[in-house]
């Protein structure tokens, strides 16, 4: 940034177009940093990207510096600290330092294990000794940005403040969301202690319409500030969303990094982590030093406006097409992913996000070893894809040209399957969510009437509320009453990304008739309180179209118990077909634990064949494997499971390392299941009276 000393500011122009007002500090010759750019006397001007004037001259078009009162006169004493273009417009050693930042990290999270999340990761580093890179003893910038209400706010405004914390903040970061409710509690505790709070949003794609609409949706009490060209941002040297920076009464910087250790990306944990910027806010209000002065920030990157390059790779010619073959299904208005990419001003503000998250294979969520088993619904993507995506960000997300794009990709509005037959309510009224907070798995039976047998063709579980529903099993309860569980009538499934599940021609599933309906809904906060009315649809036939039964089994293990900060405990399953079957789909499932998961078929002649290994278990993702051509399983078959888990402290998703594990539905608790679907064979004999096949624990 640019500035006099003292309260004066200047603004920040465009051609004719008023940008933002930024306070402008110089400094004499003599105080100037080695860094910093010095350009003749008498000149200050933005040399922001997309300025009219070549950056090269110093006399910007409509006159020479300072005419027709854009930019001010100045004495020929002041020397000038220059704007870097756009995206770096900062001196060469800060522009440096987030580089270095930015590294540091990416090395960190490749090197963790365990991979969790939605958008950012790794495991969070707290260590008193300050890195070199660090801003932690920095004397911060002064700043002035607008409101979304067009009020101007500045650092001076919080000078009787005895601490200022200033935060980083995304309106579409799954984390920044998240802490919404809680940061308002913070301003409330502390409103009477001399502690500020302040939130600048840097986001290119984020306009002052949608962080309004932000604000007023999270009720947020304290200022959220727009900065239109990432200078804040750059001159922070801040990287993330949610990142903070503590200010003392000088406004040194004396903390930086996470607000706490509560969200792993894509995980609440139910342990009590470290309140880092708590425990730092009371320390320094308490006169003491802080003992932990940087703890690494986790969550998206900023999204900083770009410096496009001429590129082969553009928007409009690859990346276009990428997205929407791989990433548009979930990522567009109404679905669960957090942010739009279905056009080029969405995306280009996630392309260091969305190349992070593809370089460690957390996006496009896919567990599978890609070396075992063929499966219809593999959301991986190519090599080349990710070859293009990095060479699109490293060119600086050029949009290239608009005529170049794919026609748009057209998705069914309502039901993915044919028209339903029926549509169930998991109950008579919505389910509230509140804003934060774990929730039990919730169980609701609904009674459709069934007064005869039924035959479906196709079924679709779908979350009235996507932004809050986790995953959806939808279970029958038939007239005997026993648990739907024992008898692996598993029906539907949702889970983000997950196709509906519907037969091929000729196969139906068998509903007897008196059975009830169950849904278990498993529900995340997302820092605003919500509703939730999810249905089922089912698609039936008649029973003379039937030639195959389509059944749902599992091999399960209840008969367990995982010791305390055990690192790698094994348990088993085994299933037992008794007649011919063809397996159609493979389900693993288990819980924060669940370290990995691997399917092998034993065949009558004794040949074994591993049929799907998933090396690192995500509990976010409850992903259905539907393999690319059914497997015949002849009578005597065996299907076993080995599942791994991790009950350590350092399994970051660990609930709790010091207890056993035992079997349970709550995510506290353990489960060890793999589902899977399977069909008799054509024109098999007493269709109706087929039963799964037995399952035993070995």
């Amino acid at each position: 940034m640019v500035g006099l000393p003292g309260d004066w500011s200047g603004d920040c122009w465009r051609g004719n177009e008023r940008l933002s007002p930024i306070v402008m500090q110089l400094r004499s010759p003599n105080q100037l940093p080695a860094c910093t750019t010095r350009l003749p006397t008498r000149s200050i001007y933005p040399r922001g990207g997309g300025s009219p004037y070549n950056r090269n001259r110093m006399t910007p078009p409509g006159g020479a510096l300072g005419s027709r009162g854009r930019y001010p006169r100045l004495g020929p004493r002041w020397q000038v600290v220059a704007l870097a273009p756009r995206n770096t417009r900062v001196t060469r050693e800060r522009r440096k330092n987030c580089q270095r930042r930015k590294a540091a990290m990416l090395a960190r999270f490749r090197s963790v294990a365990l991979v969790c999340g939605i958008l950012a990761s790794g495991m969070t580093v707290a260590a008193p000794a300050v890195a070199a890179e660090s801003p932690v003893g920095n004397k911060t910038p002064e700043f002035r940005l607008q409101d979304p209400d067009g009020k101007t706010h500045s650092l001076a405004d919080l000078k009787d403040a005895k601490l200022v914390v200033v935060l980083f903040m995304g309106n579409e970061c799954p984390l920044a969301r998240l802490y919404a409710p809680r940061l308002n509690k913070m301003v409330a505790e502390y409103a009477d202690r001399g502690v500020a709070f302040v939130a600048i949003n840097s986001n290119v794609q984020d306009t002052p319409e949608e962080i309004a609409e932000y604000v007023r949706e999270h009720a947020i009490t304290f200022p959220v500030l727009k900065d239109p060209e990432n200078i804040v941002a750059d001159a922070f040297e801040a990287v993330r969303t949610p990142e903070v920076f503590l200010l003392d009464a000088s406004r040194v910087v004396r903390y930086h990094g996470r607000i706490d250790g509560q969200y792993v990306p894509g995980l609440q944990k139910t342990s009590n982590p470290r309140a880092d910027l708590r425990e730092a806010i009371d320390e320094l209000l308490a006169g003491k030093e802080v003992s932990e002065p940087e703890v690494e920030a986790v969550g998206c990157f900023i999204g900083r406006v770009p410096t496009p390059t001429e590129g082969k790779v553009t928007y409009s010619r690859q990346i276009a097409r990428i997205f929407q073959n791989r990433c548009v299904e979930c990522h567009r208005e109404g679905e669960i992913g957090p942010f739009n990419l279905t056009s080029y001003d969405e995306a280009v503000g996630w392309g260091e996000t969305i190349r992070e998250v593809v370089d460690q294979g957390r996006m496009p969520p896919w567990f599978a070893d890609p070396k075992i088993g063929h499966f219809i619904n593999d959301a991986r993507l190519s090599d080349e894809e990710k070859r293009q995506i990095s060479a699109w960000v490293d060119a600086g997300c050029p949009e290239g040209d608009p005529a170049d794009l794919p026609e748009p990709r057209q998705f069914v509005e309502g039901w993915n399957i044919p028209e339903p037959d029926l549509v169930l309510d998991m109950r008579d009224e919505p389910f509230h969510v509140p804003a934060e907070g774990v929730i039990d798995y919730k169980h609701f039976v609904v009674d459709p009437g069934f007064t005869e047998d039924r035959w479906m063709v196709a079924c679709e579980a779908r979350p009235g509320n996507r932004q809050v529903v986790h995953h959806i099993l939808v279970f029958l309860q038939t007239p005997d009453g026993q648990n739907e569980l024992l008898r692996g009538s598993l029906l539907a499934a949702y889970a983000p990304g997950s196709p509906p599940r519907r037969t091929d021609p000729g196969m139906a599933k068998h509903i007897p008739a008196g059975s009830k309906i169950v849904f278990q809904m498993h529900y995340t906060t997302n820092g605003k309180p919500q509703d939730d009315m999810s249905t089922l649809g089912l698609k039936f036939c008649d029973a003379s179209e039937v030639k195959q039964k389509v059944e749902s089994g599992f091999a399960i293990n209840f008969a367990f118990a995982i010791p305390p900060g055990k690192a790698d405990h094994t348990i088993t399953g085994r299933h037992h077909f008794k007649e011919d079957r063809l397996l159609l789909s493979l389900t693993p499932h288990m819980h924060m634990r669940g370290k990995s998961f691997k399917y092998t078929a034993e065949f009558p002649d004794g040949r074994r064949e591993v049929l799907l290994d998933v090396p690192e278990w995500d509990f976010n993702w409850q992903i259905d494997y539907i393999l690319a051509e059914p497997i015949l399983m002849p009578a005597g078959s065996k299907l076993d499971c080995e599942a791994h888990y991790d009950n350590s402290p350092e399994n970051p998703t660990n609930p709790d390392p010091t207890r056993w594990v035992r079997f349970g539905e709550q995510t506290w608790d353990e489960m060890m299941i793999g589902w899977f679907t399977a069909a008799t064979l054509p024109n098999d004999a007493e269709l109706s009276q087929a039963k799964t096949s037995d399952t035993t624990v070995e």
